[in-house]
């Protein structure tokens, strides 16, 4: 599977989470409240992780055009991270507990409209059939070993560069 239809996917998973939880309505049961907001941390988390760690560095390589899309998604998780992170010890019964899911899922459908309309659309050009079936399997790889849990302060980028960082440093220190 190429890494766009997958993190369509994962999109397409959350999105019935929401409507599920939305389903419930206010007065639902706090118990499958629980479940629906457990599945989406989880879900939430393993797909940030594999977004900031292979899919974002693999666009700022190859599609320069797209930075800002992939500089404004890191901050949209960021949001999201730190909102899940405070889900997960919140009881269904907390006052505030459907006001913060609304406002999450409000967030991910914004993040979602903009990545699958406006990024995933010029990233597919660009990067091609060959490049997007590579990358797909090493998302759904990393999936196994991905965070479940949120982790907002852990780093959002990888500890190393994409490889068009380190080409022009490298460009840069043999010129001096």
């Amino acid at each position: 599977m190429d890494a766009i239809t997958l993190l369509k996917d994962d999109h397409k998973t959350v999105e019935k989470l929401f409507k599920q939880f939305e389903k419930l309505g206010h007065d639902g049961d706090p118990a499958k409240k629980r479940e629906l907001v457990d599945s989406m941390i989880h879900e939430l988390a393993v797909h940030a992780h594999i977004e900031e760690q292979l899919f974002y560095p693999a666009v700022r390589a190859e599609v320069p055009a797209e930075e800002d899309m992939v500089l404004e998604g890191l901050e949209e998780h960021h949001i999201v991270k730190w909102t899940l992170s405070e889900l997960d010890g919140l009881s269904p019964t907390a006052e505030r507990f459907d006001a913060k899911v609304t406002v999450l899922m409000e967030s991910v459908r914004h993040h979602v409209e903009e990545e699958e309309d406006e990024m995933f659309p010029g990233v597919r050009k660009a990067m091609g059939r060959k490049k997007l079936q590579e990358l797909g399997e090493k998302l759904q790889a990393a999936k196994v070993s991905a965070p479940t849990k949120p982790r907002p302060q852990a780093p959002d980028t990888p500890t190393r560069k994409p490889a068009r960082g380190r080409a022009k440093a490298s460009a840069k220190a043999s010129a001096k």
